[in-house]
């Protein structure tokens, strides 16, 4: 995911005793995280909804429905992944940033290609952006024709497993939420699945270092995802905020839960009954923070539109059909700036 311009490491730079933040981490005023804003925030609006999954907690549908429609976010309890296997990649995340430099460039991103598999900094294409204060790895993990481990971390000796682990199970749990989604909206349980169609999967590891400045800069500029949706695991170290009601809101850390974030995609195929999250990472003077989201997303040659089905008088078609390999490119192309790309998406009534 590196661009043409090779970027040096924020690891690096924090290790190196940075005591200011470099201007090309700098966000414009408007778009600062204002972190004494953070907490009241947060305190008014409760934090996003956790829904337990398991046999106790009952139908989950309605509770899933009803936090699409009024987050795009939420976190599940009793998932059916194993919490030894979150702290696992957890772990294997952290020894990995902890490894020597050299032995981590030896993974590095193609330079010359936006979305390229590996370790980097840099994930847009253009030259003139701020910078995310965050390092990151991405694994190409499905469909199995793009999974090759050799170009994955060998360090610690079990990360390749530990990955490919992670990715199976992370998959099956995607298609379970897609499942209870699809019929909250009133559709046939695997309409959003098939409606995706061959699975485009991505983990990426993020890793924020402490920052000197953390009031001027982000670990990850204000974004909603581009494809159908993204399952994520952190650590104990706050940072993940959701958009809600023009507030940011903290994404508690609790260590056996997977974070559901809505998708471009999803909201597309709901008619935007249902919305995709603006979310972004804020960073912190004296805590690394890592974190670990898979993207489950269509393949580029895949036409996303409405389901007809939601299309009413009382609810008119919101949205264009799409290819979403032109999506992808715009969006590496210009990126986020604060914004939601699918708004390009909306038709005028």
């Amino acid at each position: 995911m590196e661009a043409a311009a090779e970027t040096q490491r924020v690891q690096t730079l924090v290790e190196a005793g940075v005591a200011h933040l470099p201007p090309r981490y700098v966000q414009p005023p408007e778009l600062r995280p204002h972190l004494s804003r953070r907490s009241s925030a947060t305190a008014d609006c409760g934090g996003i909804p956790v829904i337990d999954l398991g046999p106790s907690g009952g139908d989950p549908a309605a509770a899933i429905g009803r936090a699409c429609r009024e987050w795009g976010a939420f976190q599940v309890l009793n998932h059916g992944v194993r919490p030894g296997l979150l702290e696992e990649v957890r772990a294997m995340g952290s020894s990995f940033f902890r490894g020597p430099t050299e032995a981590k460039l030896r993974f590095a991103c193609d330079p010359r290609s936006p979305a390229s598999e590996g370790y980097g900094s840099r994930m847009l294409a253009k030259d003139d952006g701020v910078l995310d204060w965050r390092d990151y790895f991405d694994h190409h993990t499905l469909p199995e024709s793009r999974r090759n481990p050799s170009r994955w971390p060998d360090f610690p000796s079990s990360y390749r497993d530990v990955v490919i682990e992670y990715s199976n199970n992370i998959k099956k749990l995607a298609q379970t939420l897609l499942c209870m989604i699809s019929q909250s909206l009133g559709l046939p349980p695997l309409y959003i699945e098939e409606a995706v169609g061959e699975v485009y999967q991505n983990i990426t590891i993020s890793y924020y270092p402490p920052c000197p400045q953390p009031d001027l800069a982000l670990g990850l500029q204000s974004h909603s995802d581009m494809g159908a949706i993204t399952l994520l695991i952190q650590d104990d170290v706050e940072g993940l905020e959701v958009l809600k009601d023009g507030e940011w809101v903290q994404v508690q850390p609790l260590s056996d839960a997977v974070v559901v974030i809505l998708a471009d995609q999803t909201e597309v195929i709901s008619n935007g009954e249902y919305k995709s999250a603006v979310h972004r990472a804020v960073v912190n003077a004296h805590d690394p923070r890592l974190s670990v989201a898979t993207f489950y997303d269509p393949c580029k040659t895949r036409k996303i539109y409405p389901a007809m089905q939601l299309v009413t008088k009382q609810s008119p078609l919101k949205y264009r059909e799409v290819l979403y390999g032109d999506y992808v490119s715009s969006w590496y192309s210009k990126g986020p700036e604060g914004k939601r790309n699918i708004d390009a998406l909306l038709i005028s009534h």
